[in-house]
């Protein structure tokens, strides 16, 4: 999942002038800088704006200052019950995150946006040189009974976005920009004038589904002289909402490897103990039962989105406390997610999670192969006998490290939460055109998240190069998916914890690097499903939800909706989901699985013989 809010998107600024016509790039800029009244603009530096916040179910405030001359800005929120902020200080992203840490965000496309907001506040596109931007005229469009001059407008190190300005007043009245794994369309009206210039009031925000549409009103414009750099500059905060009681200065708890996820036990505000999911791509989590239960009330109507092209709703709340061994982490900002309708898929209960907020506090060390997490404080991280060092960078609440799949490189996704070993996105795929070395394979669903099944072509891969690790044959996936996560043009793909659990993984984030060095051995490494089906849990057993073309579920009879209720004779309510597909990865090729089916016609027996597939 990626922030819970993204850098705002906030007002333009205009001055009203005669309309005239425009077509060319440069006719339709020079129209909008006199709109605007760009001379008047010339001799002022800052514009302060503060603004009445609703969306997503929630009501607040926000605050922007914006450095007309060099693009830098900085923005604050108070949101429901969170607050923030988000700036841009001229070479780095960076953002402060409602649990009050503070991170540089250069990871997937943050800096690339940042750049791009900086660009438009400052109105760059009016200089002579365009502010080093490529700028292409995408056609006239009509909408709603108006017309819009469109333009392409990639910025000096950002990316692609799309402005229409109004035919007749020239003014820019909405920006369409791929922001990460989703869509962002901002539309701007209601333009007053201050102090001599045309303010846009009104600023709304739509991600897809005008169900979560974010609306910005501004309460107050001003024009103020330059300020200092540090206005800009991202905060220096130390936080101390978190401590560990051992003398040691870290804590070890043991957890269960379950789907290649890490399970392990937690309280909440003194309650448990809960197994939660540890997520390096997620965030803190209770699910709207687990809130119940502890009396917590969530506000909010939130869209949250992960791997799958579908999407589930979110809330906040607030907790007290989170106990993890002798750590404790003290009144943080938790979403409320239902996490827990993935159960059915995981074959586990999910009551919550632990994800960057916990990770951010503390140095984590995850040893795959004993099966135990250690957090460390990290006044007292000793990194002598951690491994090798990798740089990671920061992606909203996700980590990234450079590495190379078959001599391309790209920035990795390194995700604890995702069971696949190695995932590249389906545009990384397409760019390199990837596919055409790729082995023997299927077509299949590979995976699923919060936005429901992920599908891939997958086979055996090459080598993927990480730091100076060379992973050699990873079970690779070609992903297919045209929304979520893997569908991400910013990232060559996802890391797992299928490469991961080879290490003992140490994450210091407070540094940006995260330590590998070679762990225990480990089984269930680097296999496939040798049946051919995606399973998830039902009432009455396991229910088939997707059948691989020419697999041998398929050869055997299996369809989509079968209800598997004993497998070789033993009843599917006395089996772990995760352990039959276990089974079905491990199990020799050649070996019969026979599962008893319920289906429209009633009972029958179905004998599938396992084989190799990739």
């Amino acid at each position: 999942m990626r922030t819970l809010f993204a850098a705002l998107a906030l007002t333009a600024i205009a001055a009203a002038a005669p309309a005239y016509a425009a077509s060319t790039p440069a006719e339709i800029l020079d129209a909008n800088k006199a709109a605007m009244g760009g001379a008047a603009l010339e001799g002022k530096a800052t514009a302060k704006f503060q603004y009445a916040y609703s969306g997503q179910g929630m009501t607040g405030k926000a605050e922007s200052l914006d450095d007309l001359k060099t693009g830098r800005w900085a923005d604050t929120y108070a949101i429901g019950p969170a607050t923030g902020a988000n700036g841009f200080d001229g070479a780095h992203a960076w953002a402060k995150d409602p649990s009050g840490t503070v991170t540089v965000q250069d990871g997937g496309d943050q800096r690339q946006i940042a750049i791009n907001e900086g660009y438009r506040r400052a109105n760059m596109w009016w200089r002579a040189d365009r502010g080093g931007a490529q700028i292409a005229s995408a056609g006239t469009k009509t909408d709603g009974g108006n017309t819009y001059d469109v333009l392409s407008v990639t910025p000096k190190d950002g990316k692609a976005f799309t402005a229409w300005f109004d035919a007749k007043t020239h003014r820019l009245s909405r920006i369409v920009e791929v922001q990460g794994s989703q869509t962002a369309t901002t539309t701007l009206s209601d333009y007053k004038a201050v102090d001599g210039v045309e303010v846009a009031y009104r600023t709304l925000v739509n991600i897809g589904d005008a169900k979560y549409d974010q609306t910005l009103t501004v309460a107050s414009a001003a024009f103020l002289p330059a300020q200092p750099d540090s206005v800009y500059a991202m905060p220096k905060v130390t936080v101390s909402d978190y401590s560990i009681s051992a003398a040691s200065g870290s804590t070890t708890i043991p957890f269960r490897l379950i789907n290649n996820h890490i399970y392990a036990d937690v309280k909440v505000n003194g309650k448990g103990p809960y197994t939660f999911i540890f997520d390096t791509g997620g965030v803190n989590l209770v699910t709207p039962a687990t809130a119940a239960a502890l009396g917590l009330k969530s506000e909010g109507t939130m869209q949250a989105n992960g791997a799958g092209s579908g999407h589930m709703e979110a809330g906040l709340t607030k907790v007290s406390s989170l106990e993890l061994g002798d750590a404790t982490i003290k009144n943080q900002v938790f979403v409320v997610l239902p996490l827990d309708q993935m159960a059915n898929t995981e074959g586990v209960a999910m009551p919550g999670m632990a994800g960057y907020e916990t990770f951010r506090r503390f140095v984590t060390r995850v040893d795959y192969g004993h099966g135990t997490l250690t957090l460390i404080d990290p006044k007292t991280f000793d990194a002598k006998d951690a491994g090798v060092a990798i740089p990671i960078t920061f992606n909203g609440n996700s980590i990234e490290a450079q590495a190379t799949f078959n001599g391309v490189s790209g920035n990795f996704t390194v995700d604890t939460g995702t069971r696949a070993s190695l995932t590249l996105n389906a545009p990384f795929v397409a760019r390199n055109n990837l596919r055409k070395s790729a082995g023997k394979g299927v077509d299949a669903v590979a995976g699923w998240g919060v936005g429901g099944p992920s599908r891939a072509y997958v086979a055996r891969g090459n080598v993927l190069k990480l730091g100076p690790f060379e992973i050699k044959g990873p079970v690779v996936e070609y992903a297919t998916d045209k929304g979520g996560a893997f569908a991400q043009a910013d990232l060559a793909g996802n890391i797992g914890a299928g490469i991961l659990k080879r290490y003992i993984v140490t994450l210091d984030y407070n540094h940006s690097k995260m330590y590998l060095k070679p762990g225990a051995a480990i089984a269930d490494l680097d296999t496939f499903d040798r049946a051919g089906l995606w399973i998830n849990e039902d009432g009455h057993g396991f229910k088939v939800v997707d059948i691989t073309k020419g697999a041998p579920a398929e050869a055997a009879g299996l369809k989509d909706g079968d209800i598997i209720t004993a497998v070789d004779g033993k009843a599917a309510k006395d089996i772990h989901l995760y352990e039959l597909r276990e089974r079905l990865r491990n199990e020799a090729p050649g070996t019969v699985v026979t599962f008893q089916v319920k289906d429209g016609s009633g009972s029958k027996d179905v004998k599938v013989t396992l084989r190799d597939l990739i």
